[in-house]
């Protein structure tokens, strides 16, 4: 029966009403019958025969302009379908791709008639509101013979990857104190001796700049010394972002783990833009975070964790900690009052100033939890900013006070 099944209705009907007339032909010893039913069964089977190759012939090749994508943004799929062989026409093509479901319907294209060693070029746009990594293909291919007897369906190749990042707002500067992140300027500082004595000098390799040459220790050790190179420090900033699915709420573009996942890349961004050190922790694990890339492919394909509380994270953020200028931001879903206060002795124990990003959509009980949370981390010295979108935050961001414990500015 599964080799039947290539056989379209039409070709079924055919090819049963040629068997049975042939037989009935054979009982009764009337040869017309018999030559009507030879043609009628045999139709189907040529067809059989002339799309039997198709699939073997076909090929094609795919790309994405561009691969990656911002959510909501188009990015275009470029199909081309070549007929491999020099002699055999194709027929009946009908061409349809494979897509999840958030990139919308599956596009099909009528290609029919491909002559030898023809192609055909293809396109078709696609785009979603939500982050992540889509596969795009195999393509799905549907041969019809002319007369319509016979339906073959082939695959070919494999999947291309469609990365959709989160979307990323441009944060403007503040007067919070949080080094160079809201002053605009780099505070990279550099570390070399306060005199003469307290130069560390090592042996000359080469490459290096003749004008560093220390004379005193040259003549001291006989061999050509220069001055160490300076120490760079860099301020270092902390995000916590909060990715525990039962403290978010809504689906989609507009739930508000999407917010956070955007706010906390638009952050991340900005204080790597500013040149400090980031350090990107969820809830229960953590993220690279070197570049402005790494940091927006971490966060494209991190997915909801089954997490019940932010302690993984903090333990995290606390078997490291880091010193100097630069900010700890948390980006939050729901809190229970045990982890609003876990938050407050964090803050206790930081030497850096503090802005938690409260989701207004997130899954909180009741307006008064919100409000319970924000008043247990500003008596604690945190910054609070309510966002609803990453687009607030842009909007919040330059309300930031210029003290810390204080409520900045909600929309």
């Amino acid at each position: 029966m599964h080799r039947l099944r290539v056989f379209t209705p039409r070709g079924l009907g055919l090819l049963c009403i040629g068997v049975a007339v042939l037989a009935a032909g054979s009982l009764l010893g009337q040869r017309d019958f018999v030559a009507l039913g030879v043609l009628a069964s045999s139709l189907p089977l040529l067809s059989l025969l002339t799309v039997a190759r198709a699939p073997r012939t076909i090929t094609h090749s795919r790309a994405l302009q561009p691969a990656r994508v911002s959510a909501g943004t188009d990015a275009r799929v470029l199909l081309r379908i070549t007929n491999s062989s020099a002699a055999l026409p194709i027929g009946g093509l009908l061409v349809e791709d494979t897509l999840p479901f958030p990139l919308g319907q599956e596009p099909r294209f009528a290609i029919g008639y491909l002559r030898p060693r023809g192609m055909q070029d293809l396109s078709y746009r696609v785009r979603t509101n939500v982050r992540g990594n889509y596969p795009i293909g195999p393509l799905k291919l549907r041969f019809v013979d002319p007369l319509g007897c016979v339906r073959l369906r082939h695959r070919v190749g494999t999947h291309m990857s469609l990365l959709v990042t989160p979307p990323i707002v441009l944060l403007p500067e503040s007067p919070l104190k949080g080094g160079s992140a809201e002053t605009g300027r780099s505070s990279t500082r550099s570390v070399v001796g306060m005199g003469e004595d307290d130069v560390i000098p090592r042996e000359y390799r080469h490459g290096d700049d003749l004008r560093r040459v220390h004379w005193r220790s040259t003549a001291r050790y006989g061999r050509i010394m220069v001055r160490r190179e300076e120490h760079q420090w860099r301020d270092h900033s902390e995000i916590l972002l909060d990715m525990r699915a039962g403290a978010h709420a809504g689906a989609g573009p507009d739930s508000s783990l999407e917010a956070a996942v955007s706010a906390a890349a638009s952050t991340a961004l900005h204080l790597l833009g500013y040149g400090q050190e980031v350090r990107l922790v969820t809830d229960d694990r953590e993220l690279p975070a070197h570049n402005a890339q790494s940091v927006i492919d971490a966060l494209t394909v991190a997915q909801p964790s089954a997490a019940d509380s932010l302690r993984g994270g903090l333990d995290l953020l606390s078997a490291a900690p880091v010193t100097g200028g630069g900010l700890f931001v948390a980006l939050l879903g729901a809190l229970r009052p045990s982890e609003s206060e876990a938050l407050a002795r964090a803050r206790a124990t930081a030497d850096r100033t503090c802005v938690a990003v409260l989701c207004r959509r997130a899954a909180w009980p009741s307006p008064e939890a919100l409000q319970q949370s924000e008043e247990v981390l500003l008596q604690a010295g945190w910054t609070v900013l309510e966002i609803g979108s990453a687009d607030e935050l842009a909007r919040t961001w330059p309300r930031l006070p210029a003290r810390a414990g204080a409520k900045g500015g909600s929309l």
